[in-house]
């Protein structure tokens, strides 16, 4: 049976975690002189309700199996999603449910899609409410209450496994606390640096840390109605190139590379061809834009790397109207929707190692066609891929397809044209901003209704969440009793 006591103590620690990360928020909203009350009565509310579902079960100490990692997962999302809206509620900035809903779970799930009109006019605590969001559901708000888990007594390995994002079996440390706890020291590190960075280059350090915050989550929110192509410098444009591409990049990757164990970085046949389709889309996407503007060569190449790395890592930040420069580079861009980021890293999407698992699959296949009694494997990252985990990864790309044209289906009987229904589809389902349609780069989800805003959430959800960890709590073997 499933143990519901323990999942109730887990889920109050969750939102005591939270108030607590809402209060940044309500120093900001003192600093530039507005109302308080509705992040702090916000931080009240959620501390009070995690307090009491934490200490009434404090003494429960199951061990947390698959069953309950997943449905905690699951429930925790949903438990963000809930509570993280209330200061938009609370402060009447947003009024319906369905657009706070939309909003909040754009931000926890790194998508990025807003319905929000004139984003300045927003008051600055709940704008950094809203970019902190984005930050916390960068790396997983389980990976970081699984770092602190053993000071609550609690055991976090099945959680680990059913949040991380792709495929891995990568860690820096044989406990899976210890290596919660130096993926997050990474976060925090490059998330300070790329605040200096914007604060050199000429943001406010208001907007430093909230941009910072959002590219290190490759979530793409941004105080400025115009994102990214508010700002007209070349510094802090190859800066969110630069901490986007990182935050694209599998995060142990990262790790072995900051401790000097270069070997483990170029063993990575993921990063290689991360880094390679990045480089390669970019220099394709050059042509198009350097013939559209004139002669100046750097300022095309950074309108193309900026949109293939923001669309590549799903940031979904903006510096340009890529549906400008022809039918040929939307439907490229459309494309890149359905790449993401590495396994392990903060980006949403497919993923590039399950890419590369079923494309070198796929040609080992004629392989063995041709030799049909030889042992050919898989090998990726130097270790063979065994057929469990082909066959997982087959699974979800189907499943992802599936999914995607079934949104795509449930928005056009809604009465949206096809384009658009694609785009909103591809964006939400791969966590991204921006598509195509009615939904481009210039363009924001306020004029959905609020049954497709609701629907539109769902999508993001399971984009963020794999697939699988929504999907399986609707199977009816999960809840059967062992």
């Amino acid at each position: 049976m499933i143990h519901f006591k323990e999942i109730a103590k887990i889920m109050g620690a969750l939102l005591v975690l939270i108030s607590l990360l809402m209060l940044p928020g309500v120093g900001f909203s003192l600093h530039f002189n507005e109302d308080p009350w509705p992040v702090l009565s916000s931080v009240v509310i959620t501390m009070v309700i995690g307090g009491i579902l934490f200490f009434s079960f404090s003494k429960q100490d199951q061990n947390i199996r698959k069953r309950e990692g997943y449905l905690i997962v699951s429930l925790s999302w949903i438990f963000m999603a809930g509570f993280g809206m209330l200061p938009f509620i609370l402060s009447h900035e947003i009024y319906s449910f369905s657009d706070a809903l939309f909003e909040t779970t754009s931000g926890i799930t790194t998508t990025g899609a807003s319905i929000l009109n004139d984003i300045e006019a927003m008051p600055k605590g709940l704008l950094f409410w809203r970019s902190m969001l984005q930050w916390i559901g960068g790396l997983g708000i389980i990976v970081l209450t699984v770092a602190i888990f053993p000071l609550l007594g609690i055991g976090g390995i099945e959680l680990f496994v059913a949040e991380s994002p792709g495929p891995t079996s990568d860690k820096v440390h044989p406990r899976i606390s210890e290596t919660a706890k130096r993926l997050w020291y990474v976060y925090v590190g490059l998330t300070v640096a790329a605040t200096l960075l914007y604060w050199v280059g000429g943001m406010t350090f208001y907007d430093a840390i909230n941009h910072a915050l959002t590219t290190l989550a490759t979530g793409g929110f941004s105080t400025k109605n115009a994102s990214m192509a508010y700002y007209d410098s070349a510094f802090i444009q190859y800066t969110a190139i630069f901490f986007m591409f990182l935050a694209g990049t599998n995060f142990t990757v990262i790790y072995f590379g900051l401790v000097g164990k270069f070997k483990r970085v170029l063993k990575s046949d993921e990063f290689k061809a991360y880094a390679f389709i990045v480089f390669a889309t970019s220099v394709v996407l050059f042509f198009p834009i350097f013939t559209k503007i004139g002669s100046d060569a750097e300022l095309a190449f950074r309108k193309s790397a900026f949109q293939v790395v923001s669309l590549i890592t799903t940031t979904g930040f903006v510096s340009d109207d890529y549906t400008q420069y022809g039918q040929g580079m939307t439907f490229i861009c459309f494309i890149l929707l359905f790449v993401g980021g590495s396994a392990g890293s903060t980006a949403g999407g497919i993923k590039f190692v399950r890419h590369l698992t079923f494309f070198k699959n796929s040609y080992l296949e004629f392989k063995r066609l041709v030799h049909p009694r030889a042992i050919v494997p898989l090998i990726i990252n130097g270790d063979r891929v065994t057929g469990r985990i082909v066959t997982h990864i087959m699974n979800f790309l189907l499943l992802y397809l599936l999914i995607f044209v079934f949104g795509a289906f449930v928005l056009s009987i809604m009465g949206y044209d096809l384009e658009t229904s694609l785009g909103a589809t591809a964006t939400c389902l791969g966590n991204v901003g921006p598509a195509i349609g009615k939904v481009g780069p210039v363009d924001n989800f306020s004029f959905f209704s609020p049954t497709a805003k609701i629907f539109l959430s769902f999508i993001m959800l399971l984009g963020r969440l794999e697939l699988f960890t929504i999907l399986i709590l609707f199977t009816p073997f999960f809840w059967r009793a062992n």
